[in-house]
């Protein structure tokens, strides 16, 4: 053992490292970001949670049980004055949940033995249950607050929307096959260009008469076709082995699956025709695909908890809007508003990404 061999060596690796700025930027970039995303952007508690306040017939009474959810911090009310109202906006995943003051809520709120009834939109398990706490704790609230003269006791009857059991693997599967098709699209695409220019497989290719745009389909086709195929297993495990319903249709979930994973691969194609580097696009590709996907879609925070510069950010992100269509056409069914909308902005990012990637892969080598 030679201490000045191994100080060379030291020295070496660390002038190495000094010249490659990804390895600075896992090495520190990357905690910092983590921790503060967890720390400031990032919540599992429900804060504003949007309701449709349903009063049907205003009493004094029920219109005071309603300025109590409006003061609410835990709540963002709209008021609206029939059930139907309401449940278009749950459908349309305007609201998440539903109070009905009915009329014979309001008839019976002098006399005791009023019922309440709210409705959760169940997708979100954990956040159901702390919407209907949330609910629970503003009536108990009130009726501390009122004398004993001023009624009897009121019930709250409750319902779940979408998931009637409960069940987190309805929240979780639509989740996984984002997180699926996120790998195959992006981050194995990211490897495919930067392989080709590190083995200078490339040079070959471009003294042939094929064309940049040849070679981008050449190389997206197979991890297409890859990644359809790990929808079908994810799709089809979460249905049979799990019972997670599949009230939408399937043409539209496969429709829809291909138009985002066109956009991961064209993400990915455009990373790795950048960097020319199998590491540093491996690297690009998990940073701004998969943990976006992860933290910032809706999958595992609800994004309306989350603070308003990290809300708009994640418009940008192609997973937000594929969660919203995967998680609705499973569990809600066909609501063309929600699954139009989240498709359109899909087909907008896939045909931008693969026409910057067409730019960017020229027949030369500078």
């Amino acid at each position: 053992m030679s201490f000045r061999r191994i100080r060379s060596l030291v020295r070496k690796e660390i002038m190495q490292v000094m010249r490659d700025p990804s390895s600075i930027a896992i090495a520190l970039v990357l905690p910092v970001f983590l921790i503060l995303l967890f720390g400031y952007a990032l919540s599992l508690d429900v804060k504003e949670a949007p309701i449709a306040l349903v009063l049907e017939k205003p009493t004094p009474r029920s219109t005071n049980l309603a300025g109590a959810f409006m003061l609410s911090d835990s709540f963002r009310v709209t008021t609206v004055t029939s059930m139907k109202e309401a449940e278009d906006l749950m459908r349309n995943r305007e609201v998440d949940g539903i109070v009905r003051l009915s009329r014979e809520t309001a008839r019976r709120m002098g006399s005791g033995g009023a019922q309440i009834q709210v409705i959760v939109h169940g997708v979100d398990a954990n956040r159901a249950r702390i919407i209907e706490g949330y609910v629970q704790g503003v009536v108990a609230s009130w009726l501390g607050g009122r004398t004993q003269t001023s009624g009897g006791a009121v019930r709250i009857q409750s319902r779940m929307w979408f998931n009637e059991s409960v069940d987190s693997h309805y929240f979780l599967v639509p989740g996984l096959v984002v997180l699926i098709m996120t790998l195959t699209g992006a981050l194995l695409t990211a490897l495919v260009m930067a392989r080709e220019w590190e083995r200078g497989t490339l040079e070959s290719l471009f003294v042939t008469p094929v064309r940049a745009g040849e070679i981008l389909i050449g190389k997206t086709v197979p991890y297409f076709l890859l990644g359809m195929a790990g929808l079908l297993l994810t799709a089809g495990a979460g249905r049979y082995l799990f019972h997670v319903p599949l009230r939408g249709s399937l043409l539209l979930v496969v429709g829809v699956s291909m138009l985002y994973l066109m956009v991961a691969l064209g993400l990915g194609l455009l990373i790795s025709s950048a960097t020319r580097n199998q590491f540093v696009a491996s690297q690009i590709a998990l940073i701004a695909t998969f943990l976006p996907a992860l933290f910032l879609s809706g999958f595992i925070f609800d994004l309306a908890s989350v603070p308003t510069a990290v809300r708009v950010v994640s418009y940008l992100l192609p997973a937000r809007y594929y969660v919203s269509a995967l998680q609705t056409l499973f569990l809600a069914g066909d609501v063309w508003t929600i699954v139009l909308a989240d498709s359109a902005a899909l087909l907008i990012m896939a045909v931008s990404l693969f026409s910057l990637t067409l730019r960017k892969t020229r027949k030369r080598l500078d």
